[in-house]
């Protein structure tokens, strides 16, 4: 037995380390020397010694005769015969090893007899007023609901419901596979009650079984004031009907929002364009700006240019979270005539020809000027 590496060194742990350590190390090692994660040539050799070492350290009975004799056990060799022999499974570590890489279930896997109900997702489209103001809606959905005449158990009556003689009303049995690295044992959902735990004699007419039965049925649901376009929206408890009296699933409601003619969105802020003529933009004016709840009046100063925001502060959407409203920015847009009359055009002519006379230089003939000295 030269040739062979000490079981705890193989682990990498002390001649004192606790079964939990040793099983914590081995979980460590199997997972990282696995041959079917780790293509590396001595892996399988490796896990071999790995398993081999955990087989004996984690028998309380082959540990201590591995503590008094080593190898050169009298009763027993160590170093032959199935590293995976009986006792090897003492801490469940192999089995939950071998169900991670080849899908097996874990021995802590609950059965399906209180499942929560499944999540059901829909689409509504809104307009943009009902979205900044909030508003109720109606949804149609189709949803299994458990079933009144038997109160979701699925049977006739209550007399006929017994604990599963297979599983013994854990809802999974224990299935053991012979693999090359030896029999390993899994846990899989019990086949004869499908995970319930329990057998039913006779059936609920109603559901035929199932506890559930399909309905479809309207929800009013509450769309806060604020919501936009890509939000989700939470109606608990209104999506599939759980297993057993287990909860139902919840109800998620994406929602798209409808363009508006004039206002513009930006997250919780609200835009307008805002036409206005040379003559009001020069002299200014005051204009009535309409906003998501009333009009408003805004002054416009004498000279304001094309393009200029001015902010209605507090006069945009409500964060749909509870937080302060957003703003409404009103966009200056000052509108060139397409269209002049005669005495129109004479009238603009006067004014450019006097304009011209009170400013000697104009911004293009500044801007003129600023080039040529650069040449």
């Amino acid at each position: 037995m030269a040739n062979k590496r000490d079981y705890y060194d193989v682990l990498g742990v002390s001649k004192t380390a606790t079964d939990e350590e040793i099983k914590r190390a081995y979980r460590k090692l199997a997972r990282q020397y696995h041959p079917d994660i780790n293509k590396a040539p001595d892996a399988e050799k490796k896990f071999a010694e790995i398993n081999e070492a955990y087989g004996v350290l984690s028998d309380k009975e082959k540990r201590a005769k591995y503590d008094q004799y080593g190898f050169d056990d009298p009763t027993q060799g160590f170093g032959g015969g199935n590293p995976f022999g009986e006792g090897f499974g003492g801490f469940g570590g192999f089995e939950d090893i071998f169900s991670q890489f080849f899908g097996g279930g874990s021995s802590r896997q609950s059965s399906r007899r209180n499942q929560r109900g499944q999540d059901l997702e829909k689409e509504m489209t809104i307009t943009f007023d009902e979205a900044v103001h909030g508003c109720k809606k109606i949804i149609r959905v189709s949803v299994d609901e458990a079933c009144t005449s038997c109160g979701g158990t699925g049977a006739y009556s209550r007399n006929d419901i017994h604990t599963c003689s297979q599983c013994n009303g854990s809802g999974y049995v224990f299935v053991q596979q012979r693999t090359i690295l030896g029999v390993a044992r899994t846990q899989t959902v019990c086949p004869k009650c499908n995970g319930s735990g329990q057998q039913i004699d006779r059936v609920c007419p109603n559901c035929q079984g199932k506890g559930k039965v399909r309905k479809t049925k309207d929800i009013e649901i509450t769309i806060p004031a604020g919501i936009d376009t890509g939000m989700t929206l939470r109606v608990e408890g209104k999506g599939m009907a759980g297993d057993n009296g287990a909860p139902s699933g919840d109800l998620y409601i994406r929602f798209t929002v409808e363009k508006h003619k004039y206002f513009r969105r930006d997250g919780n802020d609200i835009e307008i364009d805002a036409p206005i003529s040379f003559a009001e933009a020069a002299l200014g004016t005051e204009l009535s700006v309409p906003t998501i709840d009333e009009d408003v009046k805004v002054k416009i100063p004498a000279g304001i240019q094309s393009g200029t925001k001015l902010r209605l502060r507090g006069r945009g959407v409500k964060d749909p979270k509870g937080g302060s409203r957003g703003d409404q920015y009103v966009i200056i847009k000052v509108e060139t005539p397409s269209y002049l009359t005669n005495e129109q055009k004479d009238l603009l002519k006067k004014f450019d020809s006097s304009y011209k006379e009170s400013n000697k230089k104009s911004t293009w003939d500044k801007i003129k000027d600023f080039f040529q000295g650069k040449r």
